[in-house]
């Protein structure tokens, strides 16, 4: 009897561990969103640049991975008039703007999505 409970033990230790394993191979063994599938990315539908005459560069704290980046560029790639892309390398964001916006609303935005914006600086056109 107490064989028995040591084996289904040990079938429920190696089943969980499947399901870990087959949930990293699906989703990545990111920082964030591990329980859960990635987020979609949200598309931008205007994708020339030349009709964004702004440019911010965001520093960001707290991007690890490319579900964070993903996170970040889709929490400002919600907004109106935005076309957001995130550098995990650089740790940055770039943020293109079809009107001048105020550094604070920006930083706003990514600190809302529960990263921490360091520094914005608007680009010279």
């Amino acid at each position: 009897m107490g064989t028995f409970f040591v084996i289904l033990i040990l079938l429920l230790v190696a089943a969980l561990a499947v399901k870990s394993i087959v949930h990293r191979i699906r989703h990545g063994s990111a920082c964030c969103g591990e329980r859960d599938a990635p987020e979609k990315k949200i598309k931008v539908a205007d994708k020339n640049k030349e009709n964004y005459p702004y440019t911010y560069i965001m520093s960001v704290d707290g991007m690890h991975c490319s579900n964070c980046t993903r996170h970040v560029e889709n929490a400002l790639n919600k907004t109106e008039g935005i076309w957001a892309t995130a550098s995990l390398e650089k740790k940055s964001v770039t943020i293109r703007s079809k009107k001048q916006l105020e550094k604070t609303v920006l930083e706003k935005i990514v600190s809302t999505s529960g990263y921490t914006p360091l520094s914005t600086v608007l680009q010279d056109s």
